[in-house]
């Protein structure tokens, strides 16, 4: 992830309020990181030569893949890049928390049952646990609850918490995605090129 960058020559940044400075920098993100976004989605857009066909390598990305995942929020998580786009999207709101906590999930699930109490411990110590770095948005009864079953972990001991962050990224985060620049421009531009 690059570094934030100011255009302001120094002697501007010592005049000014630096509280008001920091509250600016949590709310935008700087342009490399707009331009990072820009630069991960083009490398993902199939650059159509004679006789290659988009769909056959699972490195490319297909409008069809793209327009599904309009379709719905399981549609777009079951695809890798997707994940990856949606990833970049909530990052961009700063709530990436909510897909990595979901995928750490996932993941969880296939663990090895020898595995899961150390697992279980890494994931609630990173997003439920009150002082988590990134905390999860979930009542204080689904927390309490996880505590209580990481204690004797099993497969599914993370599944309320998931459901609930499942749930707000489908219906607060999701309908936002399908309506930013990032994937409608992802779709124009893959539309475009399959007019070539």
């Amino acid at each position: 992830m690059p570094g934030m960058f100011f255009s302001a020559n120094p002697k501007e940044l010592k005049e000014t309020d630096h509280s008001l400075l920091d509250d600016k920098m949590h709310k935008k993100r700087p342009k490399t990181f707009r331009m990072d976004v820009k630069a991960y989605l083009r490398s993902m857009i199939p650059h159509l030569e004679p006789g290659i066909k988009p769909s056959k390598s699972k490195d490319i990305l297909s409008i069809n893949e793209v327009m599904q995942w309009s379709q719905s929020l399981e549609k777009l998580l079951a695809n890798q890049i997707g994940q990856d786009v949606f990833g970049n999207f909530l990052k961009s709101e700063f709530s990436e928390e909510n897909i990595e906590f979901w995928l750490a999930c996932e993941d969880y699930k296939k663990t090895e049952s020898d595995l899961l109490h150390c697992k279980a411990e890494k994931i609630y110590k990173a997003f439920v646990h009150s002082d988590a770095a990134k905390q999860i948005n979930i009542d204080f009864h689904t927390r309490e609850s996880t505590a209580k079953k990481i204690k004797a972990p099993t497969p599914t001991c993370f599944d309320e918490a998931q459901k609930i962050i499942y749930t707000l990224m489908e219906k607060d985060s999701y309908p936002r995605f399908l309506k930013s620049n990032m994937y409608l421009n992802l779709l124009n531009e893959l539309q475009a090129n399959s007019l070539k």
